[in-house]
């Protein structure tokens, strides 16, 4: 454990971060399964286009924040598009 006390105010603020970042993946992570799951129960057009728009902006906002780099939310948005298209 930090003895000096700003050393001790980062390990909170670390450990807080984490916990924020891990909700904003779950969410994430649950928005892309929302959208796979409709693509397969085959759900109208525009219900999979809304979710998966959802998605898009979820993913852009985490992109933002530094927790995902542009390049993994890129492919994540683009492998989601491919499946969108295919389904339709």
């Amino acid at each position: 454990m930090p003895r000096i006390k700003s050393a001790k105010k980062r390990v909170e603020v670390t450990e807080r971060n984490r916990l924020r970042n891990i909700a904003y993946r779950s969410a994430v992570k649950t928005a892309i399964k929302r959208v796979v799951q409709a693509v397969v129960s085959k759900l109208g057009t525009d219900e999979v286009v809304s979710l998966k728009r959802k998605a898009d902006s979820l993913i852009d906002r985490v992109t933002l924040k530094g927790i995902f780099h542009r390049n993994k939310a890129a492919r994540l948005k683009s492998r989601l598009a491919k499946k969108v298209a295919k389904a339709a």
